[in-house]
C-alpha cells in the first residue's frame, strides 16, 4: 500500500482531531489527499491563470459530505503555495454577499480576519501585507534616488482609476505617513479601515479624512481593489473562497436570495469577461443551491443559462473548463487507500505502530457497505469518522479485538439538513402556487 510521507506531530494531531470532530482540518490535508485528480489539476490552471494577471470563478458542487469543504482547504493550501494572497469564510445567515442591513460587510471582515500568505498561512495577514507594500516602495525609492511619497503615488496610480480607488489609496498613505513618522495610530486606523471595521462615515474622516468606508453596497468593488493591490505588494494574485453557499439558497426572502443571486451574476461576468485581474472564486455549494429552478441559481435565468451543464458531457464524459465542477464521487478503491492513509496518520508515520492490519481495512469497508450502502464511499464524513473513533479505542484497549468492535459498529448515512423544511417555505410556495397543499382534511 502507498503510504503518505513523514509528518511533523502537530501536523499529525490536527488531522485526527478534525476529522473525529468530523470537520477539515486546517493544515496537514496533504496527508490524507486521495482521488480528485483532475479537478484539483482544474483549479491548479486556475491559480496560474490568476498568477498570470487573469481571473477566475468556480462553483463547487458535490453532495453533503462529500469532501467539498476538503477540497476548498487543499485549494487554499496550493495558491498559498504558488505565493497568491488566500482569504475564506463560511456564509452564514449573518455573512451574504449583498445585503442592506450590514450581513455583506460582516462577510468582508471575516475574510479579512482570515487573510493568509504563505508565511502567515493561518490569517491575519494583513497588516503584513500592507507592510510589504511599503517596504517595497522604499527599496525602490532607494534603488531610484527618488521621493518615497512620489514612489508610492505612482505605484498607487493604478488603483484610482477603479471605483472606490481615491480613498483605498488615500488610506494606504496614511498608513505610509504613520509608518514615516512612528505614528502607530494613524497605522492602526488604516488597518482598521481596510478591515472594514468603520461603521460610521465620519469616523472614518476624523480618523484619515476619507469619505467613504467598506459598507455593503461596495464589498465586491473592495475586492476587486484588494485582488489589484496585492499584486502591487509582490504577491501573485488574490484567491478568495467561500464555503457554505447553501445559505443563500436557504433564505426565506425571495428577494434576498435574488439580489445576492444578482451579485454572483457581477462577479461571473467580471471574472469571464477579463474585466477584473488578478482575482479568482472559489464558491461551494451542494447540488440543490445550483440546480433547484425555485430557490438554487437555476431560478435566476441569467445564471441558468452560464452555468448549465455541457451537454456533449454526458456517459461518463467530462468537461472541467466551464465555470461548475461537480466533485466525482470516491471509489471503493479511493475510499482503501484514504482509511490506509488515515490508519499511517494516526501511527505517526511509523508502520510498526499500526493498529490494524490491512485486512481490518477490508473488513471495515464491508461492514459499512452492508450497513448503509454506496454511500460510506461516495459521502465518506460519517464513515471516516467511525473509523477513527475504531483506531482511538484501539489504542487505549490494547487487549480489545478489532473483528469484535467492527461487528459492533453502528453506522447510519449523513442527512443533508439543507434539504429540511426551510423558514416560510410552505408560505412562500403558497404564494407561488406550486401547487401543493397546505391543509389536508378527510
Amino acid at each position: 500500500m502507498t503510504h503518505t510521507p513523514s509528518m511533523r506531530p502537530r501536523d499529525r494531531d490536527a488531522v485526527i482531531q478534525s476529522m473525529r470532530a468530523g470537520v477539515v482540518p486546517r493544515r496537514g490535508q496533504h496527508l490524507i489527499q486521495v482521488g480528485r485528480a483532475a479537478e484539483l489539476a482544474a483549479l491548479v490552471a486556475d491559480i496560474d491563470r490568476v498568477a498570470g494577471e487573469g481571473a477566475t470563478i468556480r462553483l463547487v458542487i458535490g453532495d453533503y459530505g462529500s469532501g467539498k469543504t476538503f477540497f476548498l482547504h487543499l485549494v487554499r493550501a496550493i495558491a498559498l503555495q504558488k505565493r497568491l494572497v488566500a482569504i475564506h469564510a463560511d456564509l452564514s445567515p449573518e455573512r451574504r454577499l449583498h445585503s442592506t442591513g450590514g450581513h455583506a460587510r460582516s462577510l468582508y471582515s471575516e475574510l479579512m480576519r482570515n487573510m493568509a500568505t504563505r508565511s502567515a498561512p493561518d490569517g491575519g495577514a494583513l497588516p503584513s501585507v500592507v507592510e510589504r507594500f511599503v517596504t517595497t516602495a522604499l527599496q525602490e525609492a532607494s534603488a531610484r534616488s527618488a521621493d518615497p511619497a512620489a514612489v508610492m503615488r505612482e505605484r498607487l496610480g493604478s488603483l484610482t482609476e477603479m471605483v472606490g480607488g481615491y480613498d483605498f489609496a488615500h488610506v494606504l498613505e496614511c498608513y505610509w505617513r504613520g509608518h514615516d513618522t512612528g505614528n502607530d495610530a494613524l497605522k492602526n486606523d488604516a488597518i482598521r479601515w481596510l478591515r472594514g471595521e468603520f461603521t460610521a462615515r465620519t469616523d472614518a474622516r476624523r480618523a484619515l479624512g476619507v469619505r467613504t468606508i467598506v459598507d455593503d453596497e461596495n464589498v465586491y468593488d473592495q475586492l476587486k481593489l484588494l485582488g489589484r493591490f496585492v499584486r502591487l505588494a509582490g504577491y501573485g494574485g488574490m484567491l478568495i473562497c467561500l464555503d457554505e453557499m447553501v445559505n443563500l439558497y436557504k433564505l426565506g426572502s425571495g428577494q434576498a436570495r435574488t439580489s445576492n443571486y444578482e451579485q454572483i451574476l457581477r462577479i461571473l461576468n467580471d471574472t469571464l469577461q477579463g474585466i477584473a485581474t488578478g482575482i479568482g472564486f472559489v464558491l461551494c455549494g451542494t447540488p440543490e443551491f445550483l440546480s433547484d429552478t425555485r430557490r438554487g441559481l437555476y431560478s435566476y435565468a441569467a445564471l441558468q443559462s452560464r452555468l448549465s451543464d455541457n451537454r456533449f458531457a454526458t456517459d461518463g464524459r467530462r468537461d472541467l473548463t466551464g465555470p461548475v465542477i461537480r466533485l466525482g464521487n470516491l471509489t471503493p478503491e479511493d475510499l482503501y487507500v484514504l482509511l490506509g492513509k488515515v490508519r499511517h496518520v494516526y501511527a505517526g508515520g511509523d508502520s510498526t505502530r499500526y493498529l490494524i492490519p490491512d485486512e481490518a481495512l477490508t473488513k471495515f469497508m464491508e461492514h459499512c457497505s452492508t450497513r448503509i450502502g454506496e454511500a460510506y464511499f461516495r459521502t465518506p464524513r460519517t464513515t471516516i469518522r467511525e473509523f477513527v473513533n475504531l483506531l482511538a479505542v484501539l489504542e487505549q484497549n490494547p487487549n480489545a479485538s478489532w473483528k469484535d468492535l467492527i461487528g459492533d459498529l453502528e453506522l447510519g448515512p449523513d442527512t443533508n439538513p439543507d434539504l429540511a423544511p426551510l423558514d416560510g417555505e410552505l408560505d412562500e410556495r403558497a404564494q407561488q402556487g406550486d401547487g401543493e397543499f397546505t391543509t389536508f382534511k378527510l
